[in-house]
């Protein structure tokens, strides 16, 4: 969400239909060999030592202007509920994009910590109720549209948080690192990584019913702006087709308010009287939402965010195995096409995987057998691609304590909740005797 296109007003050159269908065609895969990673990692800024407590937005404006003098590698941006997101640049290789970010975030802690606030990953505010940070017209008319379906979208923009993988395309042609193949295996194995990554069981304080709760709004919200194109056919023509049929969020027009259309698609939109413009479909691109979306790479959007400073890693390290290394990214292929089954006639995230997977996390048994072939999978091919002991030790940890045991990130907050937490006992846990509304 926190893509950015100018809302300044140029001389407008109207493009018509099969103009857009090209230019969709021609920038939504660019393919090569995989040389290049990047990750989005974002965070819940919060009390330093009351986690449940929000920052006050008068202190977050003031930490996010001395946030912006430091020297990042990573573009540092704001979501609307005041979510504080890292975009890594491309990096060369895993280690070199871990490494980045990683002193990124060391440097935004050492200054939070100086306002007496932290970080922290959930894939939902386990605490608060949403609340919008930011008030600008794109988020003005993005609210006003989602409003239209039911409270899901205030949820995604003001209190969810991710974990995003960013990867090339792939080949032109087939095969393990082709990008078709690399297409699909992302909308396959996107369940698998939704369920073993689930960190979002609570909402208000109390159990949603959900192990993500996150995806659980992805998939409710408005199935033309976030879910998947149908996964049969060329890729290129199904994502440039999802983009003509896509309703229109917004219609800039300077300061705002902005014009928020009631069921218009963009390809409605090129076949009226006043059609749009080239700047108008790069920003139409920016509020689609689908769990994996092709930017020239593939973004998959489909991870919570991780506890722990590092717990992002995990999830950015497995992803990069599968895709980037062909022996691992074969074995993962073969592992999740029996879950193609299951999908049914929808596209992710509505389809039965996808629900299984946020409902459940690896607590379904085909979900959990899926991940355990890729984690090993995985675990195989992180030397290969130079991974240093540290991250290795920390997929093997993450694997022990979840996969191997068909659990995820959110049953620890199910049992912190209870004071049953197996690493601290529950008595210090932030669920532990706290009034969840305050």
């Amino acid at each position: 969400m926190s893509d950015s296109v100018s809302d300044c007003t140029e001389p407008r050159s109207a493009v018509t239909e099969a103009e857009v269908e090209a230019l969709v065609r021609g920038i939504c895969f660019k393919t090569g060999p995989p040389r290049t990673l990047g990750v989005e990692v974002e965070w819940f800024v919060h009390e330093l030592r009351r986690p449940w407590l929000p920052a006050p937005p008068e202190r977050l404006r003031a930490v996010y202007t001395a946030l912006r003098t430091l020297p990042l590698r990573s573009a540092l941006t704001v979501e609307p509920g005041g979510q504080l997101e890292l975009s890594s640049a491309p990096a060369a290789s895993l280690m070199e994009c871990i490494a980045s970010v990683s002193a990124d975030l060391d440097a935004v802690r050492a200054l939070l910590a100086e306002a007496d606030l932290g970080l922290s990953g959930y894939g939902h505010d386990p605490w608060n109720p949403p609340r919008r940070f930011l008030r600008e017209p794109r988020y003005d008319a993005m609210e006003r549209y989602l409003d239209r379906a039911g409270p899901e979208g205030r949820s995604m923009m003001c209190s969810s948080a991710s974990v995003q993988v960013c990867l090339d395309a792939g080949y032109e042609e087939p095969g393990p690192l082709g990008h078709g193949r690399r297409w699909w295996l992302a909308h396959q194995l996107g369940a698998v990584l939704v369920a073993a990554f689930a960190h979002s069981p609570l909402s208000g304080g109390k159990p949603t019913g959900w192990r993500s709760t996150r995806q659980s709004l992805w998939a409710a919200m408005d199935p033309g702006r976030s879910g998947a194109p149908p996964l049969r056919g060329d890729p290129r023509a199904a994502w440039a087709r999802h983009v003509l049929d896509a309703p229109v969020m917004c219609v800039r027009g300077g300061p705002g308010p902005w014009h928020v259309p009631d069921g218009l698609s963009f390809r409605d939109w090129t076949r009226s009287p006043d059609p749009p413009d080239r700047g108008d479909l790069d920003y139409h691109l920016t509020t689609l939402f689908p769990p994996v979306r092709p930017r020239g790479h593939l973004e998959l959007r489909m991870i919570d965010a991780q506890p722990g400073d590092d717990g992002w890693i995990v999830p950015l390290a497995v992803t990069a195995a599968l895709f980037d290394d062909p022996e691992a990214a074969e074995t993962a292929y073969r592992s999740v096409k029996p879950l193609a089954e299951r999908a049914d006639a929808l596209p992710p995230p509505c389809n039965a995987l996808w629900v299984t997977a946020a409902r459940e996390g690896l607590g379904d048994p085909e979900l959990r057998e899926a991940a355990v072939a890729c984690f090993a999978a995985a675990a195989d091919a992180l030397p290969r691609l130079g991974a240093t002991d540290d991250v290795r030790e920390a997929v093997a940890e993450f694997t022990d304590r979840y996969v191997a045991r068909g659990r995820c990130p959110a049953d620890d907050l199910l049992l912190q909740l209870h004071g049953k937490d197996t690493r601290s006992g529950g008595d210090d846990t932030p669920f532990h005797g706290k009034d969840t509304h305050s």
